[in-house]
């Protein structure tokens, strides 16, 4: 999810990927913590204290196995739901599903016009891989289109959820814990019902679209959440971000934090370290203390620290967000996380 226009360029890749010849999966059986995997001479030995030592040994492998898991299913149970939607929406007006879905989806989507594509291209030119706006055009138009129609079917799927008969959810996300110092960057109540953990990149550009959204969730719903910063530079794609961490630490010696934040954010493509001093200055910080911070690198031991916690949980792109541990990978709408949060605050009053 970091690089969305990744899609475009490796289109012809992928394509050549689904001709492979592959094995027909075997099918296997499906074993409960409490189930002996193997007995060595009298010794049982469990699943959970295989799963256990798995998680010891290699933290983040087991987590990204854990998450793909319950991402797969709940993929596939989330189509069901849809599929069972529809279905009945079609048949009380008297068309099939492919009919009502495309007749929703054509009633939903305008057309992608010239100038969204010549933004797009402009916008991620950079990722383009030299290639230029007339090779480049036309996957872009399909992919505009596409994600255009991805959205418009996942909204009538929401209004018919929202219409239709209740669901009760009894498959639980996986729930990670998630390290968090007392004086790590957030903002909302300690005590919050729902905390959100995001690790984030001041170079990513989906970290700065997600922004907002995170915003608009803290005036939505105010200290019943708790939004926390977690380090995450991409050093190998994000050669300046390790060192606008740091800085943003040094603000946060002055109580600036969130104004740098919001800051770099805005000037992701100045992230030197003569700019990160600059940006100092311009929200009258001690810039003789800001530049000793920077200068000496105070700061980067915690930003490896962050990134050590986030390689432990199998965090492998930005923006990853941890909300009561449940993970929620990229620059998700604002009603993902608005639905997550919910279910939270609505369990929070059971226990």
């Amino acid at each position: 999810m970091m690089v969305r226009i990744m899609k475009i360029v490796a289109t012809t890749t992928a394509m050549l990927l689904l001709l492979a010849c592959s094995a027909p999966a075997q099918q296997t059986q499906s074993l409960q913590p409490s189930d002996v995997a193997a007995r060595i001479g009298d010794r049982a030995v469990t699943v959970k204290e295989i799963d256990d030592k798995w998680r010891a040994g290699a933290p983040a492998d087991h987590a990204q196995a854990v998450q793909k898991i319950y991402d797969g299913r709940k993929e596939a149970l989330d189509a069901i739901i849809a599929d069972m939607l529809i279905e009945q929406a079609a048949k009380a007006k008297g068309a099939t599903p492919t009919q009502f879905t495309e007749a929703e989806i054509a009633r939903r989507v305008k057309p992608v016009t010239d100038e969204e594509v010549v933004a797009f291209f402009q916008e991620n030119q950079a990722q383009m891989q030299g290639r230029g706006l007339a090779a480049m055009g036309p996957a872009i138009r399909r992919y505009l289109d596409d994600e255009r129609r991805s959205n418009a079917y996942q909204a009538l799927v929401a209004e018919l959820r929202k219409a239709g008969p209740s669901v009760s959810m009894v498959l639980d996300a996986p729930r990670f814990t998630v390290a968090v110092a007392p004086d790590d960057p957030s903002l909302g109540a300690a005590n919050a019902p729902v905390t959100l953990v995001e690790f984030s990149d001041f170079q990513c550009p989906f970290c700065l679209r997600v922004a907002p959204t995170l915003k608009r969730l803290r005036q939505a719903y105010g200290d019943r959440i708790r939004i926390v910063w977690k380090d995450f530079p991409l050093t190998q794609i994000h050669p300046e971000a390790f060192k606008a961490a740091e800085a943003a630490h040094c603000a946060r010696d002055q109580g600036k934090f969130w104004e740098y934040h919001d800051v770099l954010f805005a000037n992701q493509q100045a992230l030197q370290p003569d700019a990160l001093k600059k940006y100092a200055a311009d929200l009258a910080l001690n810039t003789t203390t800001f530049n000793t911070c920077l200068d000496t690198a105070k700061y980067g031991d915690r930003v490896q620290e962050h990134m050590g916690i986030g390689n432990s949980l199998g965090v492998g792109s930005t923006p990853s967000t941890f909300v009561n541990g449940r993970l929620v990978s990229g620059a998700v709408p604002y009603e993902t996380f608005a639905a997550i949060i919910d279910e939270e605050l609505e369990r929070a009053k059971t226990k």
